[in-house]
């Protein structure tokens, strides 16, 4: 565990011992609701060529959980990845970040607050959070109804994802893939279930979509006002099954909040939300086709 502004994050590295500073750092952030654990698949098959960082987001797992939206900022915890990685003895060399999901969004923050601390980037199945609110279409909204909820005022979407978390959990997650939650290793399945049982964990998390919906659009179009835009290599990764396919170009999304001499890349995969747990080999071979050491 990293230790800083009074918060937690809880990190591991793989494998498990001292971190081998002469390879190169590769950060791992997962999304909603999820934790590391969404990787398990993935960062075994990393550790010959990175040393692999997993986090859990502040919020989530065994993470802090600050109270108030303004906790929830990409911006802080975009600042909680920098602080861990400095932590970590990553303070002086570049560091490759992969996101999924909301771990996507802290990630494309970090890009934009931290240029000279991101080697370069890949995103799973997420458009810019401005865009994708910006473009909200009825197919959208139906779609990521979670969006809309999660961003009420309290007590009101805590009190429903707390009224059966374990129902919700299997009609929220499984009900995007045809295979439904068999796509989630139990023991991990469990840790989503024991986040969304947590008061406290759900509260945050509702708190992580406020922000998204408040904060973060402010930031965004400072950033844009400012000319502060992506300037490292970026590589975007989405379902073939998913809202991002169905509704958004993501390559032009991502070009349009990148620098002009960034060339964006990426494509769709044979996948559903969950890509690191749907097709991690295909995630893997990515990984090491991209991030090149």
């Amino acid at each position: 565990m990293d230790k800083f502004e009074s918060f937690t994050i809880t990190t591991q590295t793989e494998p498990r011992r001292r971190c081998r500073l002469e390879q190169a750092p590769l950060l791992l952030l997962h999304g909603f609701p999820q934790t590391h654990h969404i990787w398990h698949r993935v960062a075994p098959q990393l550790t010959e060529a990175y040393t692999v960082v997993l986090m859990d987001l502040r919020g989530y797992g065994r993470s802090s959980k600050p109270a108030g939206v303004a906790a929830y900022a990409k911006s802080a915890m975009a600042r909680d990845c920098a602080e861990v990685m400095s932590q970590l003895g990553f303070d002086k060399n570049k560091f490759f970040v992969c996101g999924h999901d909301r771990g996507g969004r802290v990630a494309h923050k970090l890009c934009v607050d931290y240029p000279d601390r991101v080697r370069a980037a890949m995103f799973l199945d997420i458009c810019p959070t401005l865009a994708m609110y910006e473009a909200t279409s009825f197919e959208f909204a139906k779609s990521y109804f979670h969006w809309f909820l999660l961003i009420q005022p309290a007590p009101l979407p805590e009190t429903m994802l707390l009224a059966n978390p374990r129902k919700i959990a299997e009609a929220f997650m499984g009900g995007r893939q045809g295979d439904g939650i068999n796509i989630f290793a139990p023991e991990c399945w469990e840790e989503y279930v024991r986040g969304l049982s947590d008061p406290t964990t759900v509260e945050s998390m509702c708190n992580d979509y406020r922000a998204a919906a408040t904060v973060d659009l402010e930031e965004a179009r400072e950033d844009l006002k400012r000319g502060s835009r992506i300037n490292c290599p970026l590589k975007v990764l989405w379902g073939q099954h998913g809202i991002i396919e169905k509704c958004f170009d993501a390559l032009q999304e991502w070009q349009k909040v990148s620098s002009e001499d960034v060339s964006v890349g990426g494509h769709s995969v044979d996948s559903g939300h969950y890509v690191p747990e749907q097709v991690p080999d295909v995630l893997v071979s990515e990984i090491k086709g991209f991030f090149a050491v």
